[in-house]
């Protein structure tokens, strides 16, 4: 009799056993679930916060003295880019490389629609042209981009009664500043 009575014993203490592993089980799995969420929720917010960043350092870089048009034309402005300037400056930009924290910097024109596909600025065809490189391009991730005001002093040629006359003029159109960071990945 006692051997029956200490099987059941056994086996109710293996059913315990067993329902205790079961739970902690079901536990760890839901803890998993809960955690992967939670990180998952926590990469969407870095994300969220790197655009953020970017589009604000795109911002900060267009109104930094080294491209902001100032009150050349007409008034202050925020957000807009003197193309002179940084005409001038990409061809010392080895002095600023590392200045704004970023790994690339492009400048895109975006309206008026271009008619040059992708044609790189050099001082032999600026401003025929729709894009300036500032820092070495990189190829990692898509960039986090502002829209700005891309403003530049333009001569216009006048003839009036036979005689001609330069004139010079202010011409903006809309661009994008375009920010790349180093470790970007997507």
């Amino acid at each position: 009799m006692k051997t029956k009575k200490q099987n059941k014993a056994q086996m109710k203490i293996q059913q315990m056993s067993f329902m205790i592993i079961a739970v902690f089980t079901f536990f760890a799995v839901v803890g998993m679930m809960v955690f992967t969420i939670k990180l998952n929720s926590i990469r969407i917010s870095a994300d969220e916060l790197e655009a953020q960043n970017a589009k604000l350092l795109a911002s900060k870089i267009a109104n930094s003295p080294e491209f902001s048009c100032g009150n050349l034309y007409g008034g202050s402005k925020t957000d807009c880019v003197d193309l002179d300037k940084v005409m001038a400056l990409k061809s010392n930009i080895g002095k600023y490389s590392n200045f704004w924290g970023a790994s690339n910097i492009e400048i895109r024109k975006v309206y008026p629609e271009w008619i040059w596909e992708d044609k790189e600025c050099t001082p032999n065809n600026y401003p025929n042209c729709s894009m300036i490189h500032l820092i070495t391009p990189s190829e990692k991730g898509e960039g986090k981009y502002n829209y700005v005001s891309l403003c530049r002093k333009e001569i216009y040629r006048k003839k009036i009664d036979g005689r001609t006359f330069d004139e010079v003029v202010d011409k903006c159109e809309v661009g994008q500043i375009i920010v790349r960071y180093g470790g970007e990945e997507e």
